[in-house]
């Protein structure tokens, strides 16, 4: 088993995680940086020395807040592996990225299926049931707006139900995303050579994809909010997840004005957040990706 120092302190750090999954609002933070020591173990220890590492973290925190300790252990071990495996590879980061927001998200998907099937649980169900019980404790203390009857809480259980695929979409690729970052720059000056995500100066999108966004938004417009089928949950999902991809993109596009312009690293990232916080801003990412509208700001 190879030893020393590092390893070890990698192994604390997935104890501690995994220790304040159960510490309310730092479980949310917590189980964003899970994979992280996962990864840099799998990259630097053999398989055997890897196994035997987290075999005592499990344990132990499996001992201390229940068996949840090791069932989330075990959901990141999986994509862990995944950049891990594809680090050793040396695979580009943008591969890294979408091979593991993948397995996340079959994870995710694999899971909700399981709790139904075999625990005969229903999240739907249970989120439905919660809303309710939510919106009438807000009826009964009179806070909610007048008219509101029992029509319209149904149709925004069914609305929050549609939204589960991009809510799991945007949690692996968040979690595929932070693990890429930090864990580069654990590993950075090893013998591992990790690509990096190119900067987002260099952001470019497909036009393509412009093409599907606009298809998307005009079938919207024709489909019930209460919609149930299968085409109608898909674009509910597909118009506001590409209309974060386009949001994505204008914040490259300030960062390559402000690369440019020479402007303070702080300027664009401060941009960044009503881009992200008002989806008519991701109009920006569009005609970025159709036009070439960082032309007038290219220094000859």
């Amino acid at each position: 088993m190879k030893t020393g120092l590092k390893p070890v302190l990698w192994s604390a750090a997935a104890f501690l995680l995994l220790i304040m999954i159960a510490v309310p609002v730092l479980n949310v933070p917590a189980f964003l940086l899970m994979m992280v020591p996962y990864v840099v173990l799998y990259a630097t220890l053999p398989r055997g020395a890897f196994a035997l590492h987290l075999i005592p973290v499990w344990a132990a925190a499996t001992f201390i807040i229940g068996p949840s300790a090791l069932l989330i252990g075990i959901f990141v071990l999986l994509p862990s592996i995944v950049m891990g495996h594809l680090y050793c590879k040396g695979a580009p980061a943008s591969k890294v990225i979408r091979m593991v927001t993948l397995t996340l998200l079959a994870e995710l998907m694999l899971e909700l299926l399981m709790f139904e099937v075999i625990l005969d649980y229903s999240l739907l169900d249970e989120i439905g049931d919660m809303i309710r019980t939510s919106i009438n404790d807000v009826m009964n203390q009179g806070l909610l707006a007048e008219g509101w009857d029992p029509d319209y809480t149904e149709q925004l259980i069914t609305m929050v139900i549609q939204m589960i695929p991009l809510t799991f979409i945007v949690l692996s690729f968040m979690m595929a995303v932070i693990a890429q970052y930090i864990a580069r720059r654990a590993l950075k000056g090893g013998e591992l050579q990790i690509a990096a995500f190119p900067r987002a100066k260099d952001w470019r999108l497909p036009r393509v994809l412009v093409f599907y966004y606009l298809i998307a938004y005009m079938v919207k417009m024709f489909l019930s909010p209460t919609d149930e089928s299968f085409i109608a949950v898909a674009v509910f999902n597909l118009v506001p997840l590409l209309s974060y991809v386009f949001a994505f993109q204008a914040i490259g596009f300030f960062f390559y004005i402000a690369h440019q312009r020479k402007w303070p690293r702080i300027v664009p990232i401060l941009i960044a957040i009503p881009v992200l916080i008002f989806p008519p801003l991701s109009l920006i990412g569009v005609l970025d990706t159709v036009f070439p509208i960082r032309k007038p700001f290219t220094k000859p």
